[in-house]
């Protein structure tokens, strides 16, 4: 299963996002510059999971984004969902009933083999995304590495 780069940029970003005190907000461009991801680009991301109701954004000189919901609540299935949707990534296409080859049609009264197989995969790789949160990924982080983040992130720049 390969994801995009931003499904990445995404993960990483709510992570830390989490990481800061609640009520504590950060701006997409503080986010864009942290992780050394372009601005504008983030910045539709991040609009996705405002969309989908992960984050929260508000505009001004105080501005920035912060978790909806608790870290708990937020799995890393509804990330990736939020920016590159539920769609399966295995489209059959039923290349068996095709060319010199294709198998008769009351051969191919049952789903394709391989679609079954690569459904049950992205069905259990979607479970195993669901069952790991936001917060689960921050309890994991290294020693110091959230207090980094929150200084970086929340004090201004020397």
């Amino acid at each position: 299963m390969k994801l995009p780069e931003t499904s990445e940029w995404v993960l990483h970003t709510v992570a830390v996002i989490a990481q800061l005190p609640g009520g504590a907000t950060v701006s997409g461009a503080q986010l864009a510059e942290h992780f050394g991801v372009p601005g504008p680009y983030l910045s539709k991301q991040l609009a996705k999971l405002v969309r989908a109701g992960i984050l929260t954004g508000s505009t001004g000189p105080r501005g920035g984004f912060r978790l909806a919901r608790e870290p708990e609540r937020i799995s890393i299935l509804d990330l990736v969902t939020a920016v590159d949707g539920a769609a399966d990534p295995y489209v059959c296409r039923e290349l068996r009933q095709q060319g010199r080859g294709a198998a008769r049609p009351e051969d191919c009264t049952r789903p394709c083999a391989l679609a079954a197989v690569m459904r049950r995969a992205h069905e259990a790789w979607r479970e195993s995304l669901a069952g790991v949160t936001v917060a689960e990924i921050v309890a994991g982080l290294p020693v110091g590495v959230p207090e980094k983040n929150r200084r970086l992130l929340l004090e201004p720049a020397r």
